[in-house]
């Protein structure tokens, strides 16, 4: 389904947010106070326009309410993210995603009303440890505090040529298989018990970080 997007800030963050959601084929409004940053996403966003998104009466005459949802991707100003998620909020804006700089910032930008708050330089952080720590994990993804769900390869000759269940993955490793990739275009979603794991296939795996990390280390 097609949305109406708002992007505020066309910094590294925002700009490949509002080029992800164009390649997607989504309505995208591209706001910054930076000329030249407006210039560069003219012909990329639906709409780009140069404007003060602290201005409360700009945001109205934009129809900022009338989208589907609004990310604040204001850069290093914490107080004009905060005043802009609050306007967004207040004008009834169905959904709302802010960055946040630190975990004090993001306390108070769930406060005045994002329904989203990312870290993108803390979860990229974390993404490129994990990478560079293990030989087998692929990627990392952080659900919360507790919970990640991340792409392993299988290495380990034990695993070869069994079946979900021989492996007794889930009483073994308390971990849920949500998918395997298999070469370059195959992708087996929710694979049954019975399902083979052959050398080098790539497991989505979700469950604590805990647990993660020493299935991760049977792969070695």
């Amino acid at each position: 389904m097609r949305k109406s997007y708002v992007v505020i800030g066309l910094g590294r963050f925002g700009g490949s947010i509002c080029r992800t959601l164009m390649e997607s084929d989504h309505e995208v409004l591209a706001i910054d106070s930076c000329e030249e940053r407006v210039n560069e996403y003219m012909n990329i966003a639906t709409h780009a326009v140069v404007a003060n998104a602290q201005d409360e009466a700009t945001l109205r005459s934009l129809g900022l309410r009338n989208f589907d949802h609004v990310i604040i991707a204001i850069g290093e100003d914490i107080q004009a993210s905060i005043l802009v998620t609050l306007m967004a909020k207040e004008m009834g804006v169905p959904r709302i995603t802010a960055k946040a700089q630190n975990e004090y910032h993001a306390r108070v930008l769930d406060k005045v009303g994002a329904d989203l708050v990312v870290h993108p330089e803390r979860d990229m952080g974390i993404r490129i440890g994990h990478k560079l720590t293990s030989n087998n994990m692929l990627d990392f993804i952080e659900l919360s505090d507790d919970y990640s769900l991340v792409e392993v390869i299988v290495t380990n000759k034990k695993f070869y040529n069994k079946t979900i269940e021989e492996v007794n993955f889930r009483r073994h490793f308390h971990l849920t298989i949500v998918a395997i990739r298999r070469g370059k275009s195959e992708l087996i979603i929710s694979p049954p018990a019975n399902q083979l794991i052959l050398e080098n296939d790539i497991l989505l795996v979700v469950g604590t970080n805990k647990d993660v990390d020493y299935f991760d280390g049977k792969m070695n």
